[in-house]
């Protein structure tokens, strides 16, 4: 798998710009676009010594294969990944907003769970650097862009990394069938991180051990769960949501 790959559209490139501008070989802007989002997002590419290059709109949408661009497309290195769960958070001037995964094995569960953190704002995609699928093509496939624009940040200890989370005041938030807590009547303030297990397993009892809270999500039908992205999706809408309406 080719390590180059196209990223487009302002958002996908402004964050990749914030918080991982090593891995940014070069961007292409489409010389009609002079508005003030433009023009901020090549100062910042200028401040980071990116290089980034004028051109034809046509050569975006035959680059990006459609007319999603924006006007915006970078080619980036992929295998140039984020250091630390610090890259992120240093960069942010909001609310952290965080998934983990621990022990996610279905390539598709992942690519969904990506696209579903992209969805809902999710600053950064947090698991486990083994017994977890990783970044594969077929991963890549179903996100869909969306794990080119949400930071992916394999770890070597999960049950650390929640620790720190925590003394950085980010509160952690498990789901589990038998939680106390449903995720109707649960108030979502400040950074948050949601945590959700395995597809068989769940939660590993260090990492269930490590949140502060463990969440429900309510169910009225006969199915006793569901696939994790969509749980991830639930609760993710449901943080949005709140946080929105603050």
């Amino acid at each position: 798998m080719s390590s180059t790959r196209l990223i487009f559209g302002f958002h996908a490139v402004t964050s990749r710009l914030r918080q991982n501008p090593d891995s940014i070989k070069e961007i292409f802007i489409d010389a009609m676009r002079g508005d003030q989002r433009a023009r901020d997002l090549i100062k910042l590419a200028e401040s980071r010594k990116i290089h980034w290059v004028s051109c034809d709109g046509s050569k975006l949408t035959n680059m990006a294969g459609g007319d999603r661009h924006q006007g915006v497309v970078a080619n980036i290195d992929s295998n140039r990944s984020y250091v630390d769960i610090n890259d992120v958070l240093d960069t942010l001037t909001e609310p952290a907003r965080l998934l983990v995964l621990d022990g996610i094995q279905d390539p598709h569960n992942l690519g969904a769970c990506l696209r579903v953190a992209d969805a809902f704002g999710v600053h950064a995609v947090i698991a486990p650097k083994d017994r977890a699928v990783g970044l594969t093509a077929a991963v890549y496939k179903v996100a869909s862009g969306a794990a080119d624009t949400v930071p992916y940040i394999a770890v070597t200890n999960l049950a650390r990394t929640l620790k720190q989370l925590k003394e950085q005041g980010v509160w952690i938030f498990g789901t589990a069938e038998d939680a106390e807590h449903d995720l109707t009547h649960f108030q979502i303030k400040g950074a948050v991180a949601w945590v959700f297990g395995s597809e068989e397993k769940g939660l590993r009892r260090l990492t269930r051990e490590s949140c502060d809270q463990l969440v429900r999500i309510p169910m009225q039908g006969s199915i006793e769960s569901l696939n994790v992205a969509v749980s991830a999706g639930i609760c993710l809408f449901e943080t949005h949501r709140q946080q929105s309406a603050v």
